[in-house]
């Protein structure tokens, strides 16, 4: 009887003898053995021993060196979402990969760069990951799908691995203007309130929802708080920087203790998820303050929509004048001192208490005055004394001051 008989007889036999072992989970492998037989074992196989003839039949030796080589198979990846090379992709949505046959269990799966935290879960032909959280704005993500030796391997016996490996990448959204006006309106930094419309509102307990919002707003409408100034609402726009979002920023980094610029960028968007999630509120409140230039010259401070001080003021002289616009605070003091030059080319350092700066130099403080209501200063905003220091403490971080009228 031939060596090929006796092997097509016993199958299990010589395995074992030559101790080799397969199991479903193991790789799709020919083993040659000095180039005369051939035992294919596809692990999606019923019939893991399956023997084939080749040429030059020699019998097999312990010395016999086995080669392992990939059975590839006609699996092919048939789709992926979100598509190669797309743009303006939510980062929280699921990222998922199908091919032309069932997975087989265990097999190997995508991977993802950057990685983040989510789960892998396989249904027939389609592999799905959902994200735990989500990316960042403009985060550029790649899905690798493997390929070949340790690849993506097909459940029907003749579907084998992937041939080759596939990269596919896409690059996550901006987060939304409109959304950041939302949730700083919501959490009380803007003067205004938003109003969702037809659809359910953002579960306030949810990070991820919140961060799927910032790439997709909700519809809605803003509407101002009744009690402001035109000289403030007029500043406003809708899904459009503006003054009222910096100061908002500002008020929410200082709040938040993190470097005050005014700037929504990764960091604030970060704390602002988070204070969204826990629907974590303004502590200061909302406050406004208004210089009018005109003779008599006035400061007007609102906070939460109601006018709690107007008082008389005195800003600029030719030269040194206040300039007409509106500024964020960015710099407060209980007191410090003052230095400068005075018109007639003279030092000064100034005790002076109850300060907000707001534009360079200039500052809302007290500063003692025969009188006020004209062009004195050196280009601050000075005030009486009682009403200084009651307006100090609503004037907090981020607080908009508008001047206005005739500059000296």
């Amino acid at each position: 009887m031939s060596l090929f008989g006796r092997m097509g007889r016993q199958p299990a036999q010589l395995f074992r003898h030559r101790g080799i072992t397969a199991t479903a989970g193991a790789a799709v492998l020919v083993l040659v053995a000095g180039g005369t037989f051939a035992a294919v074992h596809s692990r999606a196989s019923r019939n893991p021993q399956a023997l084939a003839p080749v040429s030059n039949s020699k019998p097999l030796t312990h010395a016999a060196k086995l080669k392992p080589v990939i059975l590839v198979g006609p699996l092919k990846v048939v789709s992926v979402s979100p598509l190669g090379g797309a743009r303006h992709v939510n980062g929280t949505s699921p990222i998922t990969v199908t091919f032309s046959s069932a997975l087989a269990p265990m097999t190997p799966l995508p991977t993802l760069s950057p990685q983040i935290s989510g789960k892998w879960h396989v249904s027939g032909a389609t592999a799905t990951f959902t994200p735990s959280l989500g990316y960042t704005a403009g985060t550029a993500v790649t899905v690798k799908i493997p390929g070949g030796p340790g690849g993506v391997e097909g459940l029907a016996s003749t579907a084998g691995v992937l041939r080759q490996t596939r990269t596919v990448s896409f690059t996550t959204g901006s987060f939304s203007t409109v959304r950041l006006q939302q949730v700083l309106a919501q959490l009380g930094y803007l003067p205004l309130t938003w109003t969702s419309s037809g659809t359910a509102p953002v579960p306030a307990g949810s990070e991820k929802a919140q961060l799927s919002a910032a790439y997709d707003p909700p519809a809605g409408s803003f509407a101002f708080k009744p009690g402001y100034p035109s000289e403030l609402t007029s500043q406003w726009q809708t899904g459009s920087a503006n003054s009222l979002d910096q100061g908002a920023v500002m008020a929410f980094e200082s709040n938040e203790g993190i470097t005050m610029d005014g700037i929504a960028g990764p960091q604030v968007w970060s704390y602002l998820l988070k204070a969204a999630a826990k629907n974590q509120m303004n502590p200061n409140g909302y406050t406004y303050g208004l210089v009018n230039q005109h003779y008599p010259e006035t400061l007007t401070v609102w906070h939460d929509g109601t006018q709690i001080e107007k008082t008389l003021a005195n800003t600029g002289i030719p030269g040194r004048s206040t300039q007409d616009g509106t500024f964020p605070v960015y710099l407060r003091y209980q007191f410090n001192y003052m230095n400068g030059t005075n018109p007639n080319g003279t030092k000064y350092h100034d005790p002076v208490w109850y300060i907000s700066y707001f534009n360079g130099g200039d500052a809302v403080h007290y500063f003692p005055r025969a009188g006020y209501g004209y062009y004195q200063s050196l280009g601050c905003v000075e005030l009486p004394y009682n009403p200084a220091k009651y307006v100090w403490s609503y004037m907090t971080y981020g607080t908009l001051v508008t001047v206005i009228g005739p500059v000296a």
